[in-house]
């Protein structure tokens, strides 16, 4: 079973994927003109403005949401395991896709808030929602669903189970069947309660989590400060192939960390525009540079802080492809949250373990609480038509079997499992939104004009020519009866 599920991770993950995400990133990059350079204050602006209405939440509990599904066991085990594979120049890939991401990500969010509907009192949107509407073929949106789907609620939530159980039982030796059930049942509670309840969740663990996690990594780059510069030329000499000792894997170095950048900040991969699609904001283009910093916050502040922890400590290997190590600081440590781990402890011996562990906890569990409401939005959407409660059960309790069975599953099977997942919908979403681009340069665009002439921008979708955009169309409508 794991040679098939590793066979199947070498097609979905082949360089052609690799080529796809970083060239529409370039893309996106040369016609928004790097939004992601020009816009960064405008960013942080938006990031506290808007408020939750009935059908929807504020572009903080949006942007909360998206975190969530972004930070997870990516930033600390994905970042180890890309080192472990590709040596530290992996790191330097990551930043490259991130910035880069940055540009897929605000146009995906935009396409999700263009195209978003309201479902049982609800704003829900995504890939699906404006493949459908925007390019206007049912069934590459139903493959999309489908996928999106399976891999939310069978293929990745076993990533993140998986790494809190090894986190937590390293640190506390607590057996891994115990924390796999505890963190189902209390999954179950959150779930259960919807949207709304995952929103609030989310805005409150996320921001507690990133910062505490961040601020540890800080006393230790501030301890390390003077090998700041060592550190950043051994990442960009790896990336190039300019490091004798990692010459080994310079194109591994690429793969790996592109594909774990992607696996971490998602940018590209269709998972965000969920979130941004259940914002309350006038103007689609709001959300879309909302998601677009969403990036940075989770590959260059919080990935970053892993790997120069990682790095500046020496508590790490690099797998030699041909068989053994090129570099084996750390006999007998697998692959994972271990790493993060003995390099906090080299500094806080009684702390380091216990405190990566916890953080592994938020950060992953709330991942998986994204998971469920991007898989729950894409069961709305193949149920628009008929009774979905059934189906709403069934997505569940099958998220919350695979949680518990991936906290008790090998590390390698899950993350293999979790690669395919992510890739596959990286496949269909990268294709959907570089055929769909048109209408989030259009209104980015309008955006951009409205903002210059003083304005607080508001959508018409009428005036900029976009068709099947019904939530605004009748946004519009109502101002009209009203004016």
């Amino acid at each position: 079973m794991e040679e098939t599920i590793s066979a199947i991770n070498n097609i979905v993950w082949s360089d052609a994927l690799i080529v796809l995400c970083l060239g529409a990133g370039i893309y996106f990059s040369i016609v928004t003109r790097f939004l992601q350079v020009r816009h960064l204050g405008e960013m942080i602006r938006l990031l506290f403005q808007g408020k939750s209405s009935d059908k929807g939440v504020s572009s903080f509990q949006a942007f909360s949401l998206a975190i969530a599904g972004r930070v997870g066991t990516g930033n600390i085990a994905g970042v180890a395991t890309a080192i472990a594979m590709g040596g530290p120049g992996a790191v330097f890939w990551m930043w490259m896709i991130a910035f880069l991401g940055s540009a897929s990500a605000y146009v995906e969010a935009t396409l999700g808030q263009i195209y978003k509907e309201v479902r049982n009192g609800e704003y829900r949107g995504g890939p699906a929602y404006y493949i459908e509407k925007g390019l206007g073929v049912k069934w590459y949106a139903v493959v999309f669903a489908i996928a999106t789907i399976i891999s939310m609620a069978l293929f990745l939530p076993g990533v993140q189970s998986n790494s809190i159980a090894s986190g937590i039982s390293t640190a506390f030796e607590v057996p891994v069947a115990v924390t796999g059930g505890a963190i189902t049942c209390l999954l179950a509670l959150i779930i259960i309660g919807g949207v709304k309840r995952i929103g609030q969740v989310a805005q409150f663990v996320v921001p507690f989590m990133a910062g505490a996690y961040i601020l540890m990594s800080f006393v230790i780059i501030g301890l390390n400060i003077t090998e700041v510069p060592a550190v950043l030329s051994l990442i960009v000499g790896s990336a190039f192939d300019l490091e004798p000792a990692f010459a080994g894997v310079f194109g591994m170095a690429i793969s790996w960390g592109v594909k774990r950048g992607i696996y971490s900040n998602e940018a590209g991969q269709g998972t965000a525009p969920h979130a941004a699609a259940a914002a309350e904001v006038s103007h689609p283009a709001k959300q879309g540079l909302v998601q677009a910093f969403s990036v940075y916050v989770d590959t260059l502040f919080v990935c970053t802080a892993t790997a120069f922890m990682i790095l500046f400590t020496g508590q790490y290997n690099v797998v030699n492809p041909e068989g053994g190590f090129i570099v084996e600081n750390l006999p007998g440590v697998a692959i994972g949250p271990e790493f993060t781990q003995q390099a906090v402890n080299t500094y806080f011996p009684s702390l380091g373990s216990g405190f990566v562990a916890i953080s592994l906890l938020f950060f992953a569990f709330t991942t998986i609480m994204a998971y469920y409401y991007i898989a729950e939005t894409n069961v709305s959407y193949l149920a628009r038509n008929g009774n979905q409660t059934w189906m709403l059960w069934a997505l569940r309790g099958v998220i919350l079997a695979s949680t518990f069975y991936g906290s008790i599953k090998t590390a390698e099977s899950a993350w293999a499992l979790g690669d395919i997942g992510v890739g596959i919908m990286a496949w269909l979403n990268v294709v959907a939104i570089l055929l769909l681009r048109k209408p989030a340069l259009r209104a980015l665009k309008d955006y951009q004009a409205q903002r210059k002439a003083g304005l607080d921008p508001v959508f018409s979708a009428k005036k900029l020519g976009i068709v099947n955009a019904p939530e605004w169309d009748k946004q519009e409508q109502r101002q009209e009866v009203v004016a």
